[in-house]
């Protein structure tokens, strides 16, 4: 099914999920509006406005510190919106300047990760913008239980396209038509991961450097574990080595009581001496 929705990706890193788009629905008659009253009934946030809140107040109790915006923006074209260069940032204004609704581009459109692009979506992260028509901010004045259904729009939107995306700096324009359908949006996820305090970072490191400290100390035990295994061994083989000269020889000056004071190599060269000089053969 088609519900009109342009998603576009972004391939930069500070501006790492891009999303765009015209919400009409094409071909399928069904638009947001249908779609949200659906599921309305269900959506807490809807369930959260009461009678005498104006959807301004709507506005910016689900988004703290939003721009509310009173200005019929729903017909940009989409061939324009979609641009890397529409001046989307206009709408994140105290005021906005209304020559953005008749913008038209002056050259080539710039690249996605190109640093002007990269620049303005950074200068909105955070933030929010809803944009609302004369003829619709009339119509819910005149029948509140409206705003409703306009916020579950909004919310429908967002659930659909994942957003927000914790752990990110989050922003969303949202232009509304006058039958409180979502007519254009730009939902922006960037930054990166929320990163550590200082002092979590420091607490972090010294942590890391208590653990190579650790890791060092018990390879340098299991080294000498080993070695002493190896050591161990090569005395008991050498021992093993005497008994059967010994036996083979009769050289009783080789008896074992002499390998507490003569090292291993020692031992080894005397008793390989003694039996290649006496010509036995082990």
């Amino acid at each position: 099914m088609d519900y009109g929705l342009s998603n576009i990706l972004g391939a930069n890193t500070l501006t790492s999920i891009y999303r765009l788009g015209g919400a009409r629905a094409k071909n399928s008659g069904i638009s947001f509006m249908d779609l949200a009253s659906a599921t309305a009934a269900s959506s807490a946030a809807a369930a959260q406005s009461v009678n005498g809140v104006s959807f301004k107040e709507m506005c910016q109790a689900r988004f703290p510190g939003a721009y509310y915006h009173v200005i019929d923006a729903s017909n940009i074209p989409q061939s324009l919106w979609e641009r890397n260069d529409f001046p989307f940032e206009k709408f994140f204004a105290d005021d906005v300047d209304e020559s953005v609704l008749n913008w038209t581009p002056a050259g080539a459109e710039p690249p996605m990760d190109g640093s002007q692009v990269q620049a303005r979506f950074n200068s909105i992260l955070g933030q929010t913008s809803i944009v609302v028509p004369p003829e619709l901010e009339e119509k819910m004045k005149n029948d509140p239980s409206m705003a409703n259904k306009v916020m579950a729009n909004i919310n429908y939107l967002f659930a659909w396209n994942g957003y927000p995306i914790p752990g990110r700096e989050n922003s969303a324009l949202i232009v509304l038509d006058e039958n409180g359908e979502v007519a254009r949006w730009r939902l922006t996820s960037g930054g990166g991961l929320t990163g550590p305090t200082e002092e979590e970072q420091r607490q972090f490191e010294a942590e890391q450097k208590a653990k190579q400290k650790r890791r060092e100390e018990n390879a340098r035990l299991a080294e000498e574990s080993a070695l002493k295994r190896r050591l161990q061994e090569q005395e008991a083989a050498a021992i093993a080595l005497q008994h059967r000269i010994i036996s083979i020889s009769g050289h009783k000056e080789l008896l074992t009581p002499r390998l507490t004071t003569i090292p291993t190599q020692a031992i080894l060269a005397v008793t390989q001496a003694q039996v290649w000089n006496s010509g036995a053969i082990l």
